[in-house]
């Protein structure tokens, strides 16, 4: 015959001794190491996932010249934004780019500017200054001493807006959070390359060596 134990001693066997506890208070702690530096590097991903962003949308500057064939061209240090007042949008210095088509010797956004494919009603353009992208900064953008990318009508980079001229490509850097991404266009073929110049854990080798 088999007898059960007292409720007393049912309740005993289903405490936790101190050396279960003592061993959860260290699981516990080693968990918090693994993961706090993980939730410091969120950021980093969030730059990382900018840099992604714009090469994204050079491909599609690229990929729209040839489709149509007509001439595109990025203009970087102007964004997009909507005005509260009015209701309309306008194009004002900032931290991002817009997209535009090539219609002539000269670029008017407001006329030039492309439509965001993934919401009509806004032309297509970035700003980083938007929480989304973490504090990501756009800076130095070159080509052809000038902050504007234009792609000819086989998606290859050219010196003006019209003309025959190839251009020399360029490139344009993209920071924040300690870390520093510079996005090179080459010339003639349009190939972008992106190469880190600079890592949250060697501060002092920003923008050195590969700059």
């Amino acid at each position: 015959m088999v007898r059960s134990l007292p409720a007393s001693a049912r309740r005993r066997t289903s405490a936790f001794t101190l050396i279960e506890v003592m061993l959860v208070v260290v699981m516990l702690g080693i968990a918090g190491v693994l993961v706090i530096p993980s939730m410091s590097q969120t950021n980093v991903l969030r730059v990382q996932s900018t840099v992604r962003t714009l090469v994204a949308d050079i491909a599609f500057l690229q990929s729209d010249a040839v489709a149509y064939q007509s001439r595109r061209a990025i203009v970087f240090g102007v964004v997009p934004r909507k005005n509260p007042d009015s209701g309309t949008w306008e194009f004002v210095a900032g931290n991002g780019y817009t997209l535009a088509e090539v219609r002539g010797a000269s670029l008017d956004l407001a006329t030039d500017a492309l439509i965001d494919p993934d919401d009509s009603s806004r032309p297509f353009g970035r700003d980083f200054s938007e929480a989304r992208y973490a504090g990501a900064v756009l800076s130095n953008p070159s080509f052809n001493g000038d902050s504007m990318l234009i792609f000819d009508e086989l998606g290859g980079p050219v010196a003006e807006l019209q003309g025959p001229d190839a251009g020399n490509g360029g490139s344009v850097r993209i920071s924040g959070s300690g870390a520093a991404f510079r996005v090179d266009i080459q010339a003639y073929t349009g190939r972008v390359r992106v190469t880190k110049i600079a890592d949250i854990n060697d501060p002092e080798g920003a923008f050195g060596g590969n700059g």
